[in-house]
């Protein structure tokens, strides 16, 4: 089942979109902001692995989960967050190179994703896999105007690179 828009009207499930469900799991179902608590487990009830997202999350505007951006400005300053969910935290394998015109790189290795988890619980076989491949990737984007390079305060952590950048 796609996103819905934001003006959609509450709608229960059939039993056509269940059986359309249980035929294609695991499934990822998007429901309308106003969705109420017992629609929301009648529609996970009736997938085998399913996934449901309701309000900000459901309307279709999550895009991608990496390297989704903001960038604010103060008069001495750029602000930049960078979404980063399962990226290495390892600094041998995360990278970020900010030039002096405003040209910003972000390298590093997405740990989401792989088919089998292994962690002190024991190991598991991922039945979805909604967060991207495991594996290198970069982020490239531009703030509005040269920025001195020498002075940044950045934080990598909870998935967001943070950074703050003075300006020329």
């Amino acid at each position: 089942m796609g996103p819905t828009n934001p003006g959609d009207m509450l709608s229960s499930p059939t039993e056509e979109n269940a059986e359309a469900v249980e035929k294609n799991s695991p499934a990822m179902i998007f429901l309308p902001s106003q969705s109420t608590r017992e629609v929301l487990n009648e529609m996970i009830d009736a997938t085998n692995n399913g996934v449901a997202l309701t309000g900000a999350a459901a309307t279709g505007s999550m895009g991608p989960l990496i390297g989704k951006v903001e960038i604010g400005e103060l008069k001495d300053s750029y602000y930049f967050r960078v979404s980063l969910p399962g990226v290495s935290m390892d600094k041998r394998e995360f990278n970020c190179v900010i030039r002096a015109d405003g040209k910003v790189t972000i390298q590093g290795i997405l740990t989401t994703g792989e088919q089998i988890v292994s962690n002190e619980s024991g190991v598991f076989r991922m039945l979805t896999q909604n967060l991207g491949p495991p594996g290198p990737f970069t982020v490239s984007l531009r703030l509005p105007g040269p920025v001195n390079n020498q002075e940044v305060k950045s934080h990598l952590a909870c998935g967001f690179l943070e950074a703050i950048v003075k300006k020329m």
